[in-house]
Formats: C-alpha cells, sequence, structure tokens
C-alpha cells in the first residue's frame, strides 16, 4: 500500500517516518529518488533533531530550493503550533494513561506502543494494531520494529477494551509475558502493558 493510501485508511500516525517524508518529498527527481532524498532527510533529523537547517537540507542531493522551502517552513509551523516545548515524562501509570485520551472511547480495540527514550520522556505515540486482539496480531516484530526505529531506551504498550471491563484477560497477560521476553532479549524493556475503558485503566 502507497504511503498516500495509507494515511488515508490509517491516519498519519501508523506510517513510518521514511512513509511520512515520502509523502512530502512526491516523485523525487533525476538527481535522485524520492527513496533516497527521504532516507539522507531522515538521518540528518535523527542525527540533528529540530536543530535541522535550511543550508543541510537544500546540501541534500535532489532537493531544490522549492522544496526545501516547503519543508523548512512545515517544520517550523509545526514547532510553534502543534509540538510541546518539551515531551512529557511518562514516569508512572497515571501520565501513559494521559496519552491513550483517543483510544479510551474506541469501539474496537487499538494496540498502542508508547516509545520512550533515556529519561522516560516520550518519543513518539503509535497506534499498532486495531480490532479484536490475540497473540497471533500483536507480534513482538511489528511492536519492537516501531522501538527500534525511534531508538527507544524503553516502551509502555497499551490497548482499550471497548466492552468496559478493565480487568485483563487470560490472552492480554500471555501477550504481555512475550512482550516483555522479547523486550528482554533486545535490551528494549517493556515498561508495562496498560489497558483502559472509557473510565477506567488497569496495569498488568
Amino acid at each position: 500500500m502507497m504511503p498516500r493510501e495509507k494515511l488515508a485508511k490509517y491516519g498519519a500516525s501508523n506510517l513510518s517516518d521514511l512513509e511520512l517524508l515520502r509523502l512530502l518529498i512526491g516523485s523525487g527527481n533525476k538527481q535522485a529518488s524520492a527513496q533516497s532524498i527521504s532516507k539522507q532527510i531522515l538521518k540528518l533529523l535523527r542525527d540533528k533533531g529540530s536543530s535541522v537547517t535550511y543550508s543541510e537540507l537544500v546540501n541534500i542531493k535532489g532537493m531544490g530550493i522549492a522544496k526545501t522551502s516547503e519543508i523548512v517552513a512545515l517544520f517550523e509551523l509545526g514547532k510553534r503550533y502543534l509540538m510541546p516545548a518539551e515531551n512529557p515524562v511518562i514516569s508512572d501509570t497515571d501520565a501513559a494513561v494521559e496519552q491513550l485520551k483517543d483510544i479510551r472511547g474506541k469501539k474496537q480495540e487499538h494496540f498502542v506502543v508508547l516509545t520512550l527514550d533515556g529519561a522516560n520522556r516520550l518519543i513518539s505515540n503509535t497506534v499498532i494494531f486495531q480490532g479484536t486482539l490475540n497473540q497471533s496480531l500483536v507480534h513482538p516484530r511489528e511492536i519492537f520494529a516501531k522501538a527500534i526505529e525511534d531508538r527507544a531506551a524503553s516502551i509502555v504498550v497499551a490497548h482499550n477494551h471497548p466492552s468496559g471491563n478493565v480487568e485483563p484477560s487470560d490472552e492480554d497477560v500471555q501477550i504481555t509475558e512475550k512482550l516483555r521476553e522479547a523486550g528482554q532479549l533486545l535490551g528494549v524493556p517493556v515498561n508495562e502493558h496498560i489497558i483502559v475503558t472509557k473510565y477506567s485503566h488497569w496495569s498488568i
């Protein structure tokens, strides 16, 4: 599925960093493909973060003045209106639950991963799965791919119970253990698994 179709169907939060950049770059040009340009920008963003400059972007092979100006303007608008001054610290269950407002009233189950840096600051909040969850769907590969992409030091996983019953099922407990084991092997611990309903929450 192409990034544009994926965004329309699942929302921007379900696209990878590279896919989001592909949408900004478009079709590329004679100097470099969109994929190549996006990879170079992503490397620059991971190295420099919000301090990326116009000159650094325009010097990427395939980036022209017009496209660089568009991206710099978009980044600046994001910093001014969309990004908090500092990412919240997920120091306890309540702080994590605060990041789960969007899924609490959903009529389908949504499985979310919160990736955290070494100071427990939130890096990203991403919906990984939608629909009835089971062990075959909640595969560690998908969860930890996002963690590795974000260079996370640890993660919190969460999902909602549309039924309103906040207690974990046997399947929930088994999924938690499987993810914790995978996290130990990869060196990215799972801090907790939170279940939320519209009015309550439970930490496994």
